[in-house]
């Protein structure tokens, strides 16, 4: 059985072309669905944190622009009409089922500096005593890339590590690690289970993910091994459907499992 079976604690990361549409503005069908399921295993004893991707996506369609900004002060604007979207219906859709969520917006300077990263940390424990469900994204508004994370898959490694999480969960738009790029080898096959991240593992991904995204399997991979050091296993799984998360915290085999060493 899965060890997320008997997880407690539990970052689950929502990409931008998982939560939004093509057009950049919000699937609510899929959003509502996964907020259902979040609120239900949150009820159900565990500790949750979401990160989720998707402001700048939504401020260009909320815009009305034809593309994803390139330079910084657009990215900018765009993740500050899109944050206000995201989190207004975060916020509706999880109070629907008495949950209460709280903001955190960082920056590579938050995580790495030893004061403002032991700030995280007890901003996320007192949030998660309380029983909120801290709903994180980089702070896009303001970052440059010299305070940049640089993508969500890294970031929501960071959090499990700095929470001490048992597992992180990467909900995307494929069904977990292929053999090869299945877009392009039909012999490709989902690979269920590894248990270290080499140099070759690296080598079978890719660069970037959509273009309303900035990940790709080579981010969730840099991921895992942040993840897997810290001792949380870590998930891929389709987020399709997010009933996928009951199979999964039932302990059924989907996606793809990392396994961390444990001790």
């Amino acid at each position: 059985m899965s060890s997320i079976a008997t997880a407690k604690r539990i970052v689950v990361k929502v990409g931008t072309s998982t939560l939004t549409h093509k057009s950049g503005h919000i699937n609510i069908r899929l959003m509502e669905g996964l907020v259902k399921v979040l609120a239900d295993i949150q009820n159900s004893g565990r500790e949750l944190v979401l990160v989720s991707s998707g402001a700048i996506g939504v401020g260009v369609g909320k815009l009305g622009l034809r593309e994803r900004p390139r330079d910084i002060p657009g990215k900018q604007a765009a993740a500050a009409v899109g944050q206000c979207e995201l989190m207004y219906l975060y916020d509706r859709y999880f109070s629907e089922y008495n949950h209460t969520v709280g903001q955190i917006l960082l920056t590579r300077y938050s995580l790495d500096d030893p004061e403002s990263r032991r700030n995280v940390h007890n901003t996320f424990e007192t949030l998660l005593e309380m029983g909120a469900i801290p709903i994180v994204n980089e702070n896009d508004t303001v970052a440059t890339d010299e305070i940049r994370v640089g993508d969500n898959d890294t970031l929501s490694a960071i959090v499990a590590k700095i929470i001490g999480a048992d597992a992180l969960v990467i909900l995307t738009d494929i069904d977990g690690l292929y053999s090869a790029d299945p877009a392009r080898d039909p012999s490709a096959v989902l690979v269920t289970e590894v248990a270290e991240i080499d140099d070759r593992l690296m080598e079978t991904a890719s660069g970037a993910g959509s273009s309303r995204g900035t990940g790709g399997m080579v981010t969730k991979l840099a991921a895992g091994r942040i993840a897997l050091e810290a001792g949380a296993d870590m998930y891929i799984v389709s987020g399709r459907d997010p009933n996928i998360l009951y199979d999964l915290m039932e302990g059924k085999a989907v996606g793809t499992h990392f396994i961390a060493k444990k001790g």
